[in-house]
């Protein structure tokens, strides 16, 4: 492993080699597996029996809603059999709360005058006897899994108090050969398209907060330049074509701006930007090289990874620029930085007997746990709740995505990718 002071973006840490052309949707068609290890301190466990009627529909929605609602690590499934049960059908409280569920869903999916379909679903105490409450879709046959991941964010809402993120997105990048695809999929890894395929890299994507657009870094000119993508319309403009590198996006919780690294007057430096390429100003002023910044959540601060102390660190600065100020201090390599929603941890990537791993740091308390197991991670994002972290690993020499909650107790590992998959980057939850 070398350390490359000429640019230090996100995947140069780890890896050499790093981003975009025509825009394209293709679909994914590999057979994606989810692979869950660990389990939460505490499980509600709940029965979701059979939607009447699921059967108009390519799977059983039935089916999702418990394997999103399994796989955060939080929830037991309480086995209901095979037959259905509408939401208005009169629940035997008792039996399931003999069988061990403190809560039970029971749907129903009907087919309109129009085509369309209406899902209808109500959630259950079975400890109190009551009606939680429920909500009606109206969606397309192929807008299921969508729904699903609705209804599952709902039950979550309910129970736990908390944002659910089943309904959420993520990206990431996929290399297949001398091709690189920007796939955008369901937070389960499911439903996966390219938003974008080429024969030049693409590294770094960042969501907007409002989940419509997403900033990279193509190569498509043969050298880094910085876009922006508004996934609705495939419409991408450059953000960022400086002399030398522009690399390293990161979003302003308000949208309205972007930090981003650039070389144009020497080593990698941070500066801001708004949306449309204007205001450019320079944050940091550094003789070490200063890149992968992210905001605090309350956009006052910017989290980014330096080696002006000697070797990669995570450190801090005002989001308007000044004085920095080290965060990391354990071990000689720390880097790539991700604040918590709550604004409460950061997690970053740290080496460790020669194995990078995922950190998190309570930033109160400066307190550190490593949360993962395997050796080289990278890219570590938080969930939009703060209850997972997404990051990209290596396992047989080829990029996969896992996901670890954040007491470290539930690990998921989505394998059945084509290609190596590396740089996975949380939407934020839909507005």
């Amino acid at each position: 492993m070398t350390y490359n002071r000429k640019m230090l973006s996100r995947r140069d840490f780890l890896h050499t080699g790093a981003a975009v052309a025509g825009l394209a949707a293709v679909p994914a068609h590999a057979q994606l597996r989810i692979e869950i290890t660990g389990a939460g301190a505490r499980q509600f466990p709940i029965a979701v029996a059979a939607f009447d009627g699921e059967g108009l529909l390519p799977r059983s929605i039935s089916d999702v809603v418990r394997a999103d609602l399994e796989r955060c690590g939080l929830f037991r499934i309480v086995e209901t059999g095979p037959q259905p049960v509408g939401e208005t059908a009169k629940i035997d409280f008792g039996n399931w709360k003999y069988r061990g569920a403190d809560a039970f869903v029971a749907g129903s999916v009907t087919r309109m005058a129009d085509g369309r379909l209406a899902v209808r679903f109500r959630l259950f105490d079975t400890t109190k006897a009551s009606d939680l409450g429920g909500l009606e879709l109206t969606i397309l046959t192929e807008q299921f899994r969508y729904a699903a991941h609705r209804i599952a964010d709902w039950v979550y809402e309910k129970l736990l108090g908390e944002p659910g993120v089943f309904s959420t997105r993520i990206a990431y990048v996929v290399k297949n050969g001398r091709q690189y695809q920007l796939q955008i999929a369901d937070a389960d890894g499911q439903n996966a398209n390219a938003a974008l395929v080429s024969d030049d890299p693409i590294i770094s994507p960042a969501w907007s907060p409002d989940g419509t657009r997403l900033a990279y870094v193509s190569f498509q000119t043969k050298k880094p330049v910085i876009y922006i993508h508004t996934l609705a319309t495939r419409q991408r403009t450059v953000l960022s074509n400086f002399k030398g590198s522009n690399s390293a996006p990161a979003w302003a919780p308000d949208g309205s701006r972007l930090a981003v690294v650039l070389t144009k007057d020497g080593l990698s430096q941070i500066y801001e930007l708004r949306t449309d390429g204007s205001g450019l100003r320079r944050l940091t002023q550094s003789n070490g090289i200063d890149t992968e910044p992210h905001y605090s959540p309350d956009g006052q601060f910017l989290y980014f990874t330096s080696d002006r102390g000697g070797s990669p660190q995570v450190y801090r600065i005002p989001a308007s620029g000044g004085e920095a100020a080290r965060v990391t201090f354990d071990g000689s390599y720390n880097v790539s930085p991700h604040v918590s929603p709550d604004g409460k941890t950061l997690a970053y990537l740290t080496r460790s007997e020669g194995r990078f791993r995922i950190a998190l740091m309570d930033l109160a308390s400066q307190q550190v746990q490593i949360i993962t197991d395997s050796d080289k991670d990278e890219s570590p994002s938080f969930a939009p709740n703060g209850r997972l972290i997404l990051y990209a690993t290596e396992v047989g020499g080829r990029g996969v995505l896992s996901a670890v909650s954040a007491d470290g107790r539930v690990k998921q590992r989505l394998s059945g990718f084509s290609g190596d998959v590396r740089e996975p980057a949380w939407g934020p939850l839909p507005k």
